[in-house]
């Protein structure tokens, strides 16, 4: 099997056309399209053996090939609150940061996440969080707080948690126990947008890591059991079907993630329509998919199935 890596392509709109054929002819994905001016961002899954041609190609037309580990992810950045205090200074630093590393992100601010004494976490908070491929829970500058909040504020969360705060990595794995899936310190109540390189620029590329080493140990536990399909080319098979793109005015209209992707369409409309579209051979996406009403909003989430449960791998 082909094994595809997340990549950034950014260059003019002139000609990029060039550059979306190549990706299609490789065997590659384009998972997002963002035209901004004159400028075009393809965040791409592409054969690994197939990068330097890719770059090749891009070098006259002025455009450039970074490697983006976060491709095709769908991430929870998890406030305490929506109030000033909270946001929107770190957690929008946060969330801007991941998304250029090519995450999909959105920002989830929690009704009583502050406080010590009434910290807690509603039950639909906690599947919407859940809904994602991690989560990035932003708390204090205190040791203590930190400590006495975190049991509550991370229960019945099944997604790897990464842990960010003002204390140093080291004292935020020594407070914490059970211990979480990262963490990174240094990351505290900021008033102010993080532009300097040392303690803040420099502390948001060590998250980007942190979150790129939780989300490839989730991929290789996925490559254990293969997924039935590609989530990528189900997305294709998925928008070519019904034109979800071309119709929706929603940025991401349907959201790739590790095993699973969310369609910004009604469930109650469109699920049966969905399940009953064909991707190869009669094999239709409700045979080795789970289509369910997402926790966010009307949209629908359609989780695949792995090959030992369906047989199947198309």
């Amino acid at each position: 099997m082909t094994v595809l890596v997340p990549i950034t392509y950014k260059g003019g709109v002139y000609r990029h056309d060039i550059v979306i054929d190549l990706i299609d002819d490789l065997g590659g994905y384009i998972v997002q399209k963002h035209m901004i001016a004159q400028e075009v961002v393809l965040q791409s899954l592409v054969p690994k053996d197939d990068i330097e041609l890719i770059r090749t190609i891009s070098r006259p037309l002025a455009g450039i090939v970074i490697e983006a580990p976060l491709v095709g992810t769908e991430i929870a950045v998890v406030s305490p609150s929506l109030e000033i205090h909270h946001l929107p200074h770190t957690s929008c630093d946060v969330a801007e940061y991941l998304r250029s590393a090519g995450a999909k992100t959105n920002m989830i601010g929690l009704a009583r996440g502050f406080g010590k004494r009434i910290a807690n976490l509603n039950i639909e908070e906690r599947d919407i969080i859940n809904e994602h491929d991690c989560a990035v829970f932003m708390l204090g500058n205190f040791e203590s707080c930190i400590e006495y909040k975190m049991p509550a504020l991370r229960r019945g969360i099944t997604v790897p948690i990464i842990l960010t705060g003002r204390p140093s990595t080291e004292a935020l794995q020594r407070i914490i126990d059970p211990p979480v899936d990262g963490y990174v310190g240094g990351i505290g109540r900021i008033g102010h947008r993080m532009k300097r390189q040392e303690g803040e620029i420099d502390r948001l590329d060590a998250l980007v890591d942190e979150v790129s080493t939780v989300l490839s140990r989730k991929r290789e536990e996925v490559a254990k059991d293969p997924l039935s399909v590609n989530p990528a080319r189900l997305m294709t098979v998925l928008d070519d079907a019904m034109e979800i793109t071309e119709r929706s005015t929603h940025p991401t209209p349907i959201t790739v993630q590790i095993r699973a992707l969310r369609v910004k369409l009604p469930y109650d409309t469109y699920a049966d329509a969905i399940a009953a579209i064909e991707i190869e051979n009669g094999v239709r996406i409700g045979d080795i998919t789970r289509i369910l009403p997402s926790r966010m909003r009307d949209y629908i989430l359609i989780h695949i199935r792995p090959f030992s449960e369906t047989k199947i791998i198309v």
